[in-house]
């Protein structure tokens, strides 16, 4: 048995969000990119890229990373890029998306080789967080003004415009694409692809495929251009758990149960976000807070209820465990970092990777 905590990413389950991907490719036309901003686990990289064009990034390290470890196509985006690494970067990348017209200019002759793209901030998002919108009040996430873009469309190959965020809504998905192709029509056929971004959550229950097919592909053949769709959550929606054990249970006003993780260090987002973890089937007679690990006092996954009381020694499976969270597990108080673990296709479960002191060491100096 392997130790906890651990991630355990599934492959059946995976799967399933690769075939709907799969499904999407065949009905629309558009490509699919893995983005490593939200999961990057390559031992799972066999499985994807066979579902999948290739990745999209957002710093120097995940261009490097999809080239050498996913292949495909790979799109390099950044907020800035700096002159010690662009080169670099291009190296690596098939096509460059610039945030910026300013970054386009600084580097685009450095670039020639490659197709070129900027992206664009329609000013609309589906984001209900402040923290994550990019259309929030002076954003620095794209270009918006549609006539200072059109004077550098000589540069200019595509666009990428990133708008949605948990979305699964295809309505509002439809509504924001209208006012996208209202404020930049004039711009869209005038290049070869756009990409749309992620943030679109096509792979969930009873999201409607074949209309969000349609839309997209009346979208490109509207505006000539290839689509790119860049799931992130969709990718791996449901395919992971943070397996953990009880190491200690007490009363202070609720029962309580400590476990051997720490949302501050593994599921950093729920902090952030201030959500609560999610636990199956979580129904039973005896509710538990369960507690990280850690110092902070808010190191809280959640109140979650169970059949029989909580011991120590026993495991708990924290679902949906894979976005956001192996990218930004860090070494908060020295807390062991979670192993991870992938289960193949035929059930059999393997350690990928296990996290040990020395890392811990290797990461400071």
């Amino acid at each position: 048995m392997i130790q906890t905590p651990y991630y355990l990413i599934d492959k059946a389950k995976l799967l399933r969000n690769m075939e709907k991907i799969a499904e999407v490719r065949r009905k629309s036309g558009a490509k699919a990119l893995l983005a490593l901003k939200c999961f990057a686990a390559w031992s799972v990289f066999d499985l994807m890229r066979e579902h999948m064009d290739g990745t999209t990034s957002s710093s120097l390290y995940e261009v490097k990373l999809g080239r050498e470890k996913f292949g495909g196509e790979t799109h390099a985006y950044s907020v800035a890029y700096a002159d010690n690494e662009i080169d670099e970067v291009i190296a690596n990348a098939d096509k460059i998306i610039f945030n910026s017209i300013g970054q386009l200019e600084r580097f685009a002759e450095r670039a020639s080789g490659i197709p070129c793209g900027l992206r664009l901030n329609p000013g609309i998002s589906s984001s209900s967080f402040d923290l994550a919108d990019p259309a929030r009040p002076f954003s620095r996430l794209g270009e918006w003004d549609a006539a200072k873009v059109a004077r550098v469309l000589d540069r200019v190959d595509g666009f990428m415009i990133h708008n949605n965020c948990e979305n699964a809504d295809f309505d509002l998905f439809d509504r924001m694409l209208g006012d996208i192709e209202e404020k930049f029509g004039s711009l869209l056929s005038r290049v070869g692809w756009v990409s749309l971004g992620g943030g679109i959550h096509f792979t969930g229950e009873n999201y409607p495929i074949d209309a969000f097919c349609e839309r997209l592909k009346a979208f490109a053949g509207r505006y000539g251009v290839q689509v790119y769709l860049e799931p992130g959550e969709a990718a791996i929606t449901r395919s992971t758990t943070l397996e953990v054990t009880v190491l200690d249970t007490l009363f202070n006003g609720k029962d309580l149960a400590i476990v051997d993780s720490s949302v501050e260090a593994h599921m950093l987002d729920l902090l952030i976000y201030r959500e609560t973890a999610k636990l199956a089937p979580d129904a039973g007679p005896h509710t538990f807070m369960i507690c990280g690990k850690s110092c902070l006092a808010g190191d809280i996954f959640g109140e979650f209820r169970f059949p029989d009381a909580l011991k120590v020694g026993d495991r708990l499976s924290i679902q949906d465990a894979a976005g956001y969270t192996m990218v930004k597990k860090n070494w908060f108080n020295g807390v062991k970092m979670p192993s991870i673990a992938v289960r193949e296709l035929d059930g059999s479960t393997r350690l990928v990777r296990e996290f040990t002191f020395a890392d811990y060491e290797q990461s400071l100096s």
